[in-house]
């Protein structure tokens, strides 16, 4: 196991997300109270997310529960779809790919089926790192520890190496059980010092000699 490692989330790092209100105006077409998309497809957004069911499942399930045509299956998910791949943070995502050959590169991702080949197509993350670690393949999430040791275990590097980047709190204080370092973005100002310093730190331990394990 040998390497500086920086394994970063998608969603509100790589990514802006911001909620679209798409679910509500669903809603108001449909006529339904606030809450009840959730509340009739929570269990299948949770399956989703490990992997439990297939993009098929998720198709058939909302026509059954919400009372859609396979026209409005596909308009549902599209709007689903918009919210979730966001937007691309160009500025990290370029000073990623710019430190490619000068330590590991890593995603861990909380995800929903489907998300590699639509993230794939738009982003390109698969070419920006050397591994993506994402829930609904591995059939865990965040903030269980495992799927840190997951990410540690794919990229072959040791959590103490790795750096973890993620805009949600309780993920950076998991990371952190994990033996991994752990920065909290805010911005991207902050998230690039960081980074680099845990970069060059890695580095200037390579140069002095010490000893990965």
């Amino acid at each position: 196991m040998t390497g500086t490692c920086v394994i970063l989330d998608i969603g509100g790092v790589l990514e802006f997300t911001p909620e679209t209100g798409w679910v509500r105006r669903w809603e108001e077409r449909l006529r339904l109270p606030p809450g009840t998309v959730d509340e009739r497809m929570g269990d299948v957004w949770r399956a989703g997310s490990v992997g439990e069911i297939s993009e098929r499942d998720v198709h058939e399930e909302a026509a059954t529960r919400l009372g859609l045509d396979a026209p409005a299956v596909e308009a549902f998910m599209a709007d689903l779809w918009a919210e979730y791949l966001g937007t691309p943070n160009e500025e990290l995502i370029a000073y990623v790919d710019a430190l490619r050959g000068r330590c590991r590169l890593g995603i861990l991702s909380n995800s929903f089926v489907g998300a590699r080949e639509r993230e794939t197509a738009r982003y390109g993350f698969d070419r920006l790192v050397e591994r993506i670690v994402y829930s609904h393949e591995i059939g865990i999430g965040k903030p269980d520890v495992r799927a840190f040791d997951t990410a540690c275990a794919q990229l072959d590097v040791r959590p103490a190496d790795c750096l973890f980047v993620d805009d949600v709190a309780v993920n950076v204080e998991a990371a952190r059980a994990a033996g991994m370092q752990a920065h909290l973005f805010v911005d991207n100002a902050a998230t690039m010092a960081r980074i680099a310093a845990h970069v060059e730190r890695g580095r200037a331990g390579a140069s002095a000699g010490v000893p990965s394990v």
